[in-house]
């Protein structure tokens, strides 16, 4: 019957295509400075790591939830009284309160099924709990209800966290803007009232109000919320900003040229929403079944009942074999066949650091036959890191000396490019002495005195401006091998004279290569590199771990073209991705995996699975895993099929016992369940991460 695809589906999401319930815990769009002020508000929103603000629906802020706890707690209630063997006054109210609070929205749901001509699983609980009600089995339908409405209170709880991820991403643009007049006075005003072409002021630390182009002022911008890139990325005069990103240290007169709701931020909003929306639904294969089955079902035991009553049975013997053909024609074991399988993969998969959201989704890894990966934050760590020290041979520096230098004058600085060589040198033992008369320039660097030495780190191309002295040639060739090889080239000079070179980038995965290579195994072909960081170090990293298809300087809503393009070739595209840029893409995939550790919260929320741990290998062993669930629930078919097919022909051939028909149909759904049960043991998944 379909009582097992209630509970179990209704309980892991079978009746709906996507249900992102994952809460998130962190946030791609991390803080870049410690300056950071919030953008001014007419709304306090709390701030979550990142400044991303949070956004959270309580669990009985919704309807399906107070009703569903309401009839837990009257079941709770009754439950005790019953068992103690109280009177029936006394309990039996209870239960009913317990049927109506839970059952009342699911069968007007029915209902309204049944009047376009549909058998929705929804009515068939309620029949089926008053049914059990019925022959005294007042506690089991009891249980069944408070089963199904909490399942809808999940469900209803998913998609209000969903939405509420997706308001939270615009409210990574700020509220309101300073707009600059004509006479150089400032007006606060909201950002929907910015028009193309008005001028605003972005200060350190605030987020860019609106899409636009920088006519004054030099900075570093954190846009990571929008294209990925790892690295604040230097803003001057012409150059582009976003709406939603974070203004470095310096400030900013920008031109807006796109209204609000045409900006980058909001098109990713639309993207998602639509690519959600108009994904193709999709049901477990039993589902697809299920209601002709028991439409089959219901009349195939009228039919065993009203036809040899017609023909002269007597009552008692046809109504004794229609309810034994009803007993062992019931679908429970083919229906078990598909979710033990797929539910214990579930289960070992979380245990192993994979949160799969539901039983559609575990099905759906197994079919992937294309990959698509994040660059920041999938493939590699997401954090820059030293890979390089090059000191010039006239400088008479060693590498630890160049290193110590660098370290002790950015150690005042709050750049990301300062944490990570102030870092590199703490991982080396270096003492750092004390910096003195520091000072920051937007887009250039830093200058302090250390040892009474002037010591300046920043951008080769700024600071070697107008030199051609031996060093400043050595300089900059120096720096130009390292960003050829895709690395952030640092520049440190002496007294104006520089010393060497530092050689910064985001650092791959130590099991990237290796994820690369299973699941080319997997899937046939390698996968596709997609990121939004620039083509010279997407190049150096596609190469070091076997990728030849790179698409790189990509756009949200190039990514999703691009997913879009291989679906297009018949492909079933798995993308693999942790930012908000990655979140369209994440959701017009056949399946997206985010990962969790630095996960955006629109990414986690829209993504089908989540790598909690960071693990970038547990991705293909995941996908390994569903085709072998897939393959026991193919071997569970057959033998529910024989088990029913050989019931019901002796049911209609000859005198099936009762009790015979009830051990064979229970026989059969226990075996199915266990052999489903296997993919619990831990061997299975060491058999699958192989």
């Amino acid at each position: 019957m379909t009582l097992h695809s209630i509970l179990y589906g209704g309980l892991c999401g079978t009746r709906e295509t996507r249900e992102p319930t994952v809460r998130s815990c962190r946030s791609k769009d991390r803080v870049s400075v410690t300056t950071l002020a919030p953008a001014p508000t007419g709304k306090a929103v709390p701030l979550r790591e990142g400044g991303a603000p949070r956004r959270r629906t309580r669990v009985l802020a919704l309807p399906e939830a107070r009703w569903a706890a309401a009839a837990l707690v009257l079941f709770l209630l009754a439950l005790p009284l019953r068992l103690t063997g109280a009177p029936a006054w006394a309990w039996g109210p209870l239960y009913a309160l317990t049927y109506a609070a839970g059952g009342w929205e699911p069968g007007r749901a029915g209902l309204q099924a049944l009047r376009q001509k549909t058998l929705d699983v929804d009515l068939l609980m309620v029949v089926a709990a008053l049914g059990a009600a019925a022959i005294g089995q007042v506690t089991d339908g009891a249980l069944l209800i408070v089963i199904f409405a909490t399942s809808g209170a999940l469900e209803a709880l998913a998609t209000a966290r969903t939405a509420d991820s997706v308001r939270g991403l615009l409210d990574l643009a700020p509220a309101t803007a300073t707009r600059l007049a004509d006479d150089g006075t400032e007006h606060v005003v909201p950002v929907a009232e910015l028009a193309v072409g008005d001028t605003v002021l972005v200060r350190p630390g605030e987020r860019v109000g609106a899409d636009g182009r920088v006519l004054d002022g030099a900075s570093d911008v954190d846009q990571a919320t929008i294209t990925g890139e790892p690295l604040p990325v230097a803003k001057d005069k012409g150059d582009e900003v976003f709406a939603g990103t974070l203004n470095g240290t310096g400030a900013l007169r920008v031109r807006v040229e796109r209204d609000a709701s045409d900006s980058v931020i909001a098109r990713i909003v639309r993207m998602v929403e639509e690519a959600s929306e108009t994904k193709a639904p999709t049901q477990l294969f039993i589902e697809k079944v299920e209601q002709r089955y028991s439409l089959g079902m219901v009349a195939a035991t009228l039919a065993v009942f009203l036809v040899p009553l017609a023909a002269g049975a007597d009552l008692g013997g046809s109504l004794l074999r229609a309810m034994t053909f009803m007993i062992v024609a019931s679908p429970c074991a083919v229906v078990l066949a598909t979710m033990p399988p797929l539910l214990s993969a579930i289960a070992n998969a979380g245990r192993h650091g994979v949160l799969v959201k539901s039983a559609v989704v575990m099905e759906r890894l197994g079919q992937v036959d294309a990959v698509a990966l994040d660059k920041t934050g999938t493939l590699t760590e997401g954090t820059p890191r030293v890979t390089e020290v090059r000191s010039l041979a006239r400088s008479r520096l060693t590498d630890e000396e160049l290193l110590g230098l660098a370290a002790a004058a950015e150690h005042p600085s709050e750049h990301p490019l300062a944490r990570a060589i102030v870092e590199a040198a703490r991982e080396r033992g270096l003492s750092l002495p004390l910096a003195e008369h520091f000072d920051s320039t937007p887009g250039v660097g830093v200058t302090a005195t250390v040892d009474g030495q002037v010591v300046a780190v920043g951008t080769p191309a700024r600071l070697l401006t107008g030199a051609t002295d031996p060093s400043s040639a050595r300089a900059a060739v120096l720096a130009a091998e390292l960003e050829e090889e895709g690395r952030t080239a640092v520049l440190v000079t002496v007294a104006g004279r520089p010393v060497g070179v530092l050689g910064i980038a985001d650092r791959l995965r130590r099991d990237g290569a290796r994820t690369v290579r299973a699941l080319a195994s997997l899937t046939g072909t390698a996968p596709v590199l997609l990121t939004g960081d620039n083509p010279r170090a997407a190049a150096r990293l596609a190469e070091e771990v076997g990728i030849e298809d790179v698409r790189a300087g990509l756009l949200p809503q190039h990514k999703v073209s691009a997913v879009r393009e291989l679906e297009a070739a018949g492909r079933k595209v798995l993308v693999v991705g942790d930012g908000v840029n990655d979140a369209p893409a994440l959701a017009a995939a056949h399946t997206g995996v985010a990962m969790g550790r630095a996960g955006s919260d629109l990414a986690l929320e829209t993504a089908d699975a989540v790598v909690v741990r960071d693990e970038l290998t547990t991705v293909p062993a995941v996908i390994s895993l569903s085709r072998r669930a897939r393959a026991l629930v193919v071997q569970n078919l057959v033998i529910a099929g024989v088990f029913i097919t050989g019931l019901v022909a002796w049911d209609l051939a000859g005198t099936l016992p009762l009790p015979l028909g009830v051990a064979g149909h229970e026989g059969s759904t226990v075996i199915v369940g266990l052999n489903g049960l296997r993919l619990l043991r831990e061997a299975a998944w060491k058999r699958a991460a192989a």
